[in-house]
């Protein structure tokens, strides 16, 4: 499954009659590459929770951070971003290659519609350092050994694998914990996972029927996890410190707070980075 439909392109096969997380996540961040369905999702979980927009904000600061931390600190240069959406700004190769310029990265998404605008952001991008594919996170076999992602990224050395947003769309039934640990035995000691996830841990008003149903008819339901089941994904590797935490809470600089929720809300969502011994 390396090239999903090769007869047809990328663009033919967006569906734009049932909303994708992806759109839903770009309509929100108050991107255009989004349609109806998507739009009207996206208000149905605004009604719901009236601070998901600025908490969308929150999510995608936490991982700009995260990526400058790798980049910067751990001295990684091999990032694999899986489920990383419609390109916006801040997206991990910018922010990885303005520290390090040899940062090499590849992007990993199901929806045809990322495939078609990341590649068009990457055209003026460097040669060999940034790559884009269309696959879904629920078959590592495939993205591991697409050719686009062996040329692009050694798997004998230290590896950045980033799940930002994406795995709560991923159900109990498709079991993630053992699609991340394929992931994780994938990469060498050294490699970092880095990983955020919606909780209701921070809304304890809120039923998960009422939160997830403006998802039920898009193309992946959401299904917000607790605090210990977001951290056993990183199991049998070492937290980076604060651990997993509120995404507004690890390793906030001034402007973390500046997007913080108004009147004393939650981002709805935790984040962590673990290195892998």
């Amino acid at each position: 499954m390396h090239d999903p439909a090769p007869h047809l392109s990328a663009a033919s096969r967006i569906n734009t009659e049932i909303a994708h997380p992806a759109r839903i996540y770009d309509y929100l961040l108050g991107g255009k590459d989004n349609f109806a369905a998507d739009r009207e999702a996206a208000e149905q979980l605004v009604k719901v929770s009236p601070g998901t927009r600025e908490g969308v904000r929150a999510h995608r600061a936490f991982l700009r951070r995260a990526v400058s931390y790798l980049a910067g600190d751990a001295e990684l240069t091999q990032f694999l971003d899986i489920g990383t959406g419609i390109p916006t700004q801040g997206n991990t190769h910018e922010v990885a290659q303005e520290i390090n310029p040899e940062a090499r990265v590849a992007y990993v998404d199901n929806d045809p519609i990322v495939l078609v605008h990341g590649r068009a952001l990457l055209k003026g991008n460097s040669p060999g350092t940034t790559t884009v594919i269309e696959a879904d996170l629920r078959e590592p076999e495939a993205i591991l050994s697409h050719p686009e992602i062996t040329e692009l990224i050694d798997f004998s050395r230290p590896v950045a694998v980033i799940l930002a947003g994406v795995l709560h769309f991923v159900t109990d039934e498709e079991d993630p914990y053992v699609t991340i640990d394929r992931f994780k035995a994938a990469v060498p000691s050294g490699s970092h996972l880095l990983l955020s996830h919606i909780t209701l841990d921070f809304a304890p008003q809120v039923r998960d029927e009422d939160f997830t149903k403006p998802y039920d008819k898009s193309s992946a339901p959401m299904v917000p996890r607790t605090h210990a089941e977001v951290a056993r994904f990183f199991d049998g590797w070492e937290m980076v410190d604060p651990g997993l935490v509120e995404v507004v809470r690890w390793r906030p600089d001034e402007s973390a707070y500046q997007e913080w929720i108004p009147g004393g809300g939650h981002a709805w969502a935790y984040g962590g980075v673990a290195v892998k011994p």
